[in-house]
């Protein structure tokens, strides 16, 4: 198999490291002292980690692709990595001092913003890819030899 990518490989993450991520995640999260009622996402990466994160702290409702993010949401996300995705919601929060950007993994080597809070940092520039989006990726980047 090779990939079609610029990546410098690719790391594919279990559900037991998943879990793993989500509790080192919620940790952070918790140490921040930021009070959310609401958490927010995009559909596709963030729909399983927003989950994940929902359940830990007991809340029922969680925002898909929302056109306005209101004040004390927190954010999840499955990957910081470009910073694309933060760049597309962050003008959607209507107070941004109340307001908390959550992911599983950030990418190493990069600036985060002030109001990132992660689970783990990749090793590398390697592609993560994730259990929910397994399928997708060997779809779309590998081929057979």
């Amino acid at each position: 198999m090779t990939t079609k990518n610029d990546w410098k490989g690719s790391s594919y993450l279990t559900w037991k490291e998943i879990e793993q991520h989500v509790s080192l995640l919620v940790k952070k999260i918790e140490k921040t002292g930021f009070e959310f009622d609401k958490i927010a996402t995009v559909s596709r990466g963030g729909l399983v980690p927003a989950r994940l994160v929902a359940d830990y702290f007991n809340i029922k409702v969680i925002q898909v692709d929302g056109k306005k993010i209101f004040k004390k949401t927190l954010f999840v996300d499955d990957i910081y990595d470009s910073g694309n995705t933060f760049r597309k919601i962050f003008p959607r929060v209507e107070h941004p001092k109340k307001f908390l950007y959550a992911t599983l993994v950030a990418r190493k080597g990069i600036t985060y913003p002030e109001n990132l809070v992660y689970g783990k940092k990749t090793r590398g520039c390697e592609y993560v890819v994730f259990p929910w989006d397994k399928i997708e990726f060997e779809r779309a980047h590998l081929t057979k030899d």
